[in-house]
Order: structure tokens, then C-alpha cells, then sequence
């Protein structure tokens, strides 16, 4: 039998190599549509208790198994103005100890089962089939997105194990090669181990899985501790080079994200290694001279993250003066114009992470809403109170505001919607697609408002006592419409939509009631042509906003609820008690007043 390496067994690892860089991708990604972008979002929630920020840094890291996709979305979170830069200090620590739950699993791989079934079973090559099967199984016949996530998370799992069982068995004869074991006496050489695990993991960008590789080399029994634990620092320094690719082009602070977290590493390794040389050098610590193994190098990489960790986490303040030392603020960046407008939070590097790129897309829709909101009712107030020129123009620049918001919300939505979303991420996207246009109209009406109290102020006019009651009245229908489907949008919630369309219907009745009015008021004599005409053109814009309201509401139903919005509307004013009930209120309400 042969014992040799041969060209056969380098086959087998870089087959086993793709089997498990494929495996962490599918099963990370499983994961992150699974959380459907809740942990991650919570980080922009961060309060300043660093050590919450640690455990949800390692939370969020363990759940979509990445670190690196950690440090992109905090660059993305400081660059979108969304989290201060002394933030993320603490979630990156957090996440750099979350990224060793990976090598801790892998450890099964190691496991000595003999004379125990059990033991046996806990091995990658005994439970990755089973795990397979069932993941395929959920993927082929569940019917829940949720489902066929869990089947995705369980295959990635399985083939990444696969993938390291190849790697594993393939090295072995690596052990009896003298050429192999020459080679590992260059390693000896601490700052080679370094450069070595921080060229690698730069080139396959992902920590956990260069550890894993080592894991599987360890299988030679040609790794000491003495040589592995530079190998592992020099790792974590290279996983650093995804945050800092990601932080091309983004804002100083955003910048100084991607270098903060190359200095925890590369401080904490230039102190680290030196006290490591020492005890095995000086002090003859004998462990650092003995064979490692998988659980060696997981304790390890866990070890030196906590000690990172530890010492760093008094000096928070200090690492951001020192990225601010690396990151210089040029005179010219405090006079640079900016390029244009940009809503907040629309960064592309959250486009990795469909679901945070979903949430952050969700946050921009409600500042736009709200904007609208206050463009809305300060236009309706100067048709019925005093004309001010500042409000009228505050009202216009709200509205080129929305109008920007509009844009680059579909834009960003497009995007969004290329990527490999969850069905709930799904509906969520096309409720923005359709509700932001709804918002941008009603802001082009609260422009036409304006117009028309313009007009009133500047020809030196004014309706009767009784049309201005008549305004006011409607006006009070179509704030309480406005507030109805803007929070039924803002909360999600369907039962607050459902109240929207019985107050439309009685806002429409108000608008016929109104003009019906007006008419008697001109053949009476009671009313000049031209304040006729402005009496309509309010009417009719009052009666466009209160149908965006409609339509916000209605598409709220139509997604969550999975009906034809033209069918259930038909259904609800023919067949629903509720609807009659609550229009007959809000028609006996508004009515009244008149």
C-alpha cells in the first residue's frame, strides 16, 4: 500500500478546499436569510454598553458565519451616518471571538471514537450524509421559504464537513514525506508563520476557513504549538483585508472602521507573539513544543481574540485617536461640497446582506414618510390660517427632498431585488416599490396646495367664512386619512389599513357635497368665477391625496394579505358590516360639522 503524496492527494484537497469554502458560503447564507436581517439591524440600535455590544457582535458573527461580512455592514452603518465610529469598537470585538465557533465545530472532526457508537456518530463522516439527506429532503418538498432556509443551512453544513474530511484525509500522508516535514521547519520562524496566515486568508478572505485548513493540516502531526500560533495570528490579520476592500471610497470615519479593526490585530499580535517566543524560548514552556491538533488550534485562535479582547476593550477612546492618526482629515474635506443629496443609509455594501440592505431600505422609506407627513400638514394649514411665505417654501423643498428620496430608493430597491432574497424580505421590497411613489405623488399635491394659497395671497382674495369652514372640515378628514395609512405603513399595521378606505369613501362624498355647494354658492351670486376655480383645484388635489392614501393602504392588504385589492375592495363595501359601520361613523362625524 502506499503511503506517499501523490498528485492524486492534491486533487483530493483542493476538492475537499471547495467543498468547503462552498459549504461556509451556502450555509452562511442560509443563515442570514433565516435571521431575515434581525440580528444584524439591532447592531444600528446599539446602546454604549460595550459589553451588550460584544455579545451581539458575537451573536450576529456566530448566526450568518462571518466576520468579515460583520466589519463591511459596520463600515456600511458608520459611512451611512447610522452608528458613531466608538460603536463598533465593541461589536468587533465581539465578532472576531464569534468567528472561533467555527473551529470549534470542526474539532468533531477529531474526535477519537473508539469504542463508542456515540462518539462515532458525532463525526463529520457519520452524520454530514444524514444531515444532507434531510437538508435536500426540506429543500425538494417544503413549502415555506423558512423551510427550504433550514434545508440550505443543513446542506452547506454538510458539504462544508465533507470538504474538510477531503482536506484532512488527503494531507495525511504528508506525515511520512521528509520533503513536508523540511518544509515545516521554515515555520519555526515566527515572523513567516505570520506573513504566511495573513497572505493565505487574504487571498480566500474568511478566517474561519483558513483555521479550518490548518485544522486539517494538523492531521500530519507536523504542527507544534510553537509554530501554529503565529500561523493563527498572522490569519486574523488577514481576514482584515475584506473590511479594508470595503472601505474604498467611503467617508473618513467609515475608513477608520476597516483600520481599527487591522490595529486590534496587528497591535495585539506585535505584543502577543513576543510574550509566546518567550515562554518558549525562555521560559521553556513545553506545550509550545508538543503536536497540535484540532482543538489546539481552536483554543488558540479563541484565546488570542479573548486576550485582544481584554486588553484592548479599557482603550476604546485611544484606538480611535489612533485611526484618526492613520485616517488624517484634510484641510479640504471640511470646505468639499458634496456631490448632491444622498439618503441616508443606502449603502451598497449592505447589497451583500440582502436582508440588512432590505431594513436599512425600510428606515430611508419611513424618514421619507415622515417628510411628507410635515410637507402635507404644513400645506394644509395655509389654506385655512394665515399665509406665510417661509412655510410655502419650506413645503417646496420638502418636496424636491422627496422627490430625491424617491429616486434613489427605487434605485436601491432594483438592486435589492437581483439579490437572493426571503419571501417575507420579498413582500417588504415590493410594498416600498409601490407605496414610495404613492408618498412622492402626495407631496406634488401638497405643492398644488401651496400654489393655490399662494394665489389667494398674492391676488388679494379670500373665500367666505363658510367655504373656509368647508375646507376645514375636509382638511380634518384628509389629516386623519394621512395619519391612518402613514402609520399603518411605518407599523406594518394591516388592521390600522383596513380603517383607511371607509374614511375615503366619506372623504369623496365631502368632496361631491363641497362642490355641490360651491355651485349653489356661484348661481346665488355668492362666489366669484375665480375663486371658484381655486375652491376646485383644492377639492380635486385634497381628493388625489386622500386616493394615495387609499392606495398605501391598499397595497399594505394586497401583499400581506394575498388578495386582489380590487376584489377585496369590491367585497368589503358589499359585504362587510365592519366597513358600513365605520364608514357611517366617519360620515355622521365629518358631516356634522359642516
Amino acid at each position: 500500500m502506499e503511503t506517499g503524496f501523490s498528485i492524486f492527494n492534491i486533487i483530493t484537497m483542493l476538492g475537499g478546499l471547495a467543498f468547503f469554502l462552498y459549504g461556509m458560503n451556502v450555509m452562511s447564507t442560509g443563515l442570514e436569510k433565516l435571521t431575515g436581517g434581525k440580528l444584524e439591524v439591532a447592531l444600528k440600535k446599539m446602546t454604549s454598553n460595550k459589553f451588550v455590544s460584544i455579545i451581539l457582535g458575537m451573536v450576529v458573527t456566530i448566526a450568518i458565519q462571518s466576520s468579515s461580512a460583520m466589519t463591511v455592514m459596520l463600515v456600511g452603518f458608520v459611512n451611512s451616518g447610522i452608528m458613531e465610529l466608538e460603536q463598533t469598537i465593541a461589536v468587533c470585538f465581539g465578532s472576531n471571538i464569534g468567528t472561533t465557533f467555527t473551529a470549534w465545530i470542526l474539532c468533531l472532526g477529531d474526535l477519537d471514537a473508539k469504542g463508542s457508537v456515540f462518539l462515532k456518530m458525532l463525526k463529520p463522516e457519520s452524520f454530514s450524509p444524514l444531515i444532507a439527506l434531510v437538508g435536500v429532503l426540506l429543500i425538494m418538498s417544503a413549502k415555506k421559504n423558512k423551510h427550504k432556509d433550514i434545508g440550505r443551512i443543513l446542506v452547506g453544513f454538510a458539504v462544508l464537513m465533507t470538504g474538510m474530511t477531503l482536506m484532512s484525509d488527503s494531507v495525511e500522508p504528508l506525515a511520512q514525506s521528509p520533503e513536508f516535514q523540511k518544509l515545516l521547519t521554515a515555520f519555526k520562524n515566527p515572523v513567516l508563520g505570520v506573513l504566511v496566515g495573513a497572505g493565505f486568508t487574504g487571498i480566500i478572505q474568511s478566517s474561519a476557513a483558513s483555521v479550518g485548513i490548518l485544522q486539517a493540516f494538523s492531521k500530519t502531526g507536523g504542527l507544534t504549538y510553537g509554530m501554529a500560533l503565529p500561523i493563527i495570528m498572522g490569519l486574523n490579520i488577514g481576514t482584515c483585508i475584506t473590511a479594508l476592500l470595503s472601505s474604498i471610497g467611503v467617508s473618513k470615519d467609515a475608513k477608520r472602521v476597516a483600520w481599527i479593526h487591522i490595529l486590534i490585530k496587528v497591535i495585539g499580535t506585535l505584543i502577543l507573539l513576543p510574550i509566546s517566543m518567550i515562554l518558549q524560548h525562555v521560559v521553556g514552556l513545553s506545550i509550545m513544543n508538543e503536536t497540535v491538533g484540532y482543538v489546539g488550534i481552536a483554543v488558540m485562535h479563541t484565546i488570542f481574540n479573548v486576550l485582544n479582547t481584554l486588553m484592548f476593550l479599557p482603550f476604546t477612546k485611544q484606538l480611535v485617536q489612533l485611526s484618526h492618526i492613520v485616517v488624517r482629515d484634510k484641510k479640504s474635506d471640511e470646505t468639499e461640497e458634496t456631490e448632491g443629496f444622498k439618503v441616508s443609509g443606502l449603502d451598497p455594501r449592505f447589497l451583500k446582506t440582502p436582508a440588512v440592505a432590505v431594513e436599512v431600505c425600510r428606515n430611508a422609506t419611513i424618514d421619507m414618510v415622515n417628510i411628507t407627513r410635515d410637507a402635507i400638514t404644513e400645506a394644509l394649514g395655509l389654506l385655512t390660517g394665515e399665509y406665510d411665505g417661509k412655510t410655502a417654501e419650506d413645503v417646496i423643498g420638502k418636496e424636491d427632498i422627496i422627490d430625491m428620496y424617491e429616486d434613489q430608493i427605487n434605485g436601491y430597491l432594483i438592486k435589492i431585488s437581483k439579490a437572493s432574497v426571503t419571501g417575507a424580505d420579498s413582500r417588504k421590497v415590493s410594498k416600498m416599490m409601490h407605496c414610495v411613489g404613492n408618498f412622492e405623488r402626495i407631496s406634488d399635491h401638497a405643492v398644488n396646495l401651496i400654489e393655490s394659497a399662494q394665489e389667494i395671497h398674492e391676488k388679494g382674495i379670500s373665500f367666505s367664512p363658510e367655504c373656509i369652514n368647508e375646507i376645514s372640515v375636509i382638511n380634518e378628514a384628509i389629516s386623519e386619512n394621512i395619519e391612518k395609512a402613514f402609520n399603518a405603513y411605518i407599523t406594518n399595521d394591516l388592521a390600522l389599513a383596513h380603517k383607511v378606505e371607509p374614511l375615503e369613501e366619506v372623504v369623496d362624498n365631502l368632496s361631491t357635497e363641497l362642490k355641490n355647494r360651491h355651485i349653489s354658492r356661484l348661481q346665488n351670486g355668492e362666489c366669484t368665477v375665480e375663486l371658484g376655480y381655486i375652491f376646485q383645484d383644492i377639492l380635486t388635489n385634497l381628493e388625489r391625496i386622500s386616493d394615495h392614501c387609499s392606495n398605501i393602504a391598499g397595497i399594505l392588504i394586497e401583499t400581506d394579505e394575498k388578495t386582489n385589492i380590487h376584489a377585496y375592495l369590491h367585497d368589503v363595501k358589499e359585504n362587510d358590516e365592519t366597513f358600513r359601520r365605520e364608514y357611517h361613523e366617519y360620515s355622521t362625524q365629518y358631516f356634522a360639522k359642516l
